[in-house]
């Protein structure tokens, strides 16, 4: 018999040794009842919010509220209750959105504004949310048929009720104004962007003259973006509007030829640049607008930089950076008025806007929350917009 047959010890601990080798699994197997790994959550292209001019704030607890057009009555803003506007819906992954009712609450019998709630956005400042919209003015001693100006209202919630912080447009600059946009400069100052309407402001240019010409138009009206710094309270502007962007004058110009589309393809004597969306990367400001109609399908997004809050701004050479699929298969058309928002670890940057498919009817638009990025040159790019891809969800969210 041998040392290791006599050695009750050495014995035991071969075996158990064989023992516990045998029970694993061979190298790069897994064993018969393992769990194959979870598939990383994915999203299809639009979301189920059935809104147009939409803006996202993300609040201090990191949930997203989004708001948008689409009640409270008046020319393409629903059918809802007449003392209420604008649906807003939660989330907390920017993909899975639940309704939490519509957000504004005013006096319909004495209030300024009327009709034509359009594009709410919300922010969370000094420990409340503040609210800029547009409407029609109350006011309106000429019947104008466009009589649009800029409220602001405030709650304590994100989900309201929000109310006016005063019975008046927050300024009367003397022409019909939409689309508000504000932004927080990091020297502590506010800025106000809006667009003028196009309603009654004829503008000469190489388009206006050629569409005199072939007896197609008498005049083409335009719509422009302006910037104004805002009082820290919200109540008023301070200073003058500047004019920041408008539609080309010359037809040399082409790299903003694709504003031009609505009046060259004869649908409206109109050229709109309107849906400002600011922001600051580095130290850049950039303004991202749309232009063209928006019931029709050629509404896009552009943008334009510069090195100071109210310009001068340049428009980029690779306008417009979202615009309809339908040239290449797709359909998808009126991809415009859009928000810019980030992931939830704050690691991607996403355009969120309302569109429409070639299979909806009427004015009904619908969002596309798309990946969006800026180079180290400064250029932005926004991915193209489809309802086949399936896209990762936003870095740090988790599906519900």
């Amino acid at each position: 018999m041998t040392e290791s047959n006599s050695n009750p010890t050495s014995r035991r601990a071969f075996l158990g040794g064989l023992g516990a080798a045998l029970a694993l699994p061979a190298a790069g197997q897994a064993t018969a009842h393992a769990a194959p790994p979870t598939p990383a959550p994915t999203y299809k292209n639009p979301l189920n919010c059935h809104i147009g001019d939409p803006y996202v704030l993300q609040t201090p607890d990191g949930h997203y509220y989004i708001y948008g057009t689409g009640g409270g009555g008046g020319r393409f803003g629903g059918k809802g209750d007449p003392s209420t506007a604008f649906p807003t819906f939660a989330s907390t992954n920017l993909v899975d959105w639940t309704p939490v009712g519509e957000t504004y609450k005013r006096n319909p019998v004495d209030s300024w504004c009327v009709d034509a709630f359009w594009a709410p956005e919300v922010y969370h400042f000094n420990g409340r949310y503040f609210m800029v919209y547009s409407a029609q003015w109350r006011h309106n001693p000429t019947n104008e048929k466009e009589n649009f100006r800029i409220g602001v209202a405030v709650a304590d919630s994100p989900t309201g009720p929000f109310r006016d912080i005063q019975n008046r447009p927050i300024f009367d600059p003397g022409y019909p104004i939409i689309d508000a946009d504000v932004l927080f400069d990091s020297d502590g100052r506010i800025y106000l962007y809006y667009s003028r309407c196009c309603y009654k402001h004829p503008v000469e240019s190489d388009l206006a003259s050629w569409a005199q010409k072939e007896g197609w138009y008498s005049q083409i009206e335009e719509s422009w973006i302006y910037g104004v710094e805002l009082k820290p309270d919200f109540s008023g502007v301070i200073g003058e509007p500047v004019l920041l962007l408008r539609p080309p004058v010359s037809f040399a110009d082409y790299t903003a030829a694709w504003e031009n589309i609505v009046a060259l393809s004869h649908a409206v004597n109109r050229r709109w640049t309107e849906g400002p969306c600011s922001f600051k990367h580095g130290d850049r400001y950039y303004l991202m607008y749309s232009a063209n109609s928006v019931a029709g399908p050629d509404y896009s997004v552009g943008y334009a930089s510069a090195e100071t809050p109210l310009g001068p701004f340049t428009k980029a050479a690779n306008n417009p950076v979202c615009h309809k699929n339908t040239n290449q298969g797709g359909d998808v058309v009126t991809t415009g008025h859009n928000c810019v928002t980030k992931s939830p670890d704050g690691s991607q940057m996403y355009c969120l806007y309302g569109a429409r498919t070639t299979q909806m009817k009427g004015f009904q638009r619908i969002l596309f929350l798309c990946r969006m990025e800026i180079r180290d040159d400064g250029i932005l790019l926004v991915d193209p917009p489809d309802t086949t891809i399936d896209h990762p969800y936003p870095s740090g969210a988790h599906a519900i």
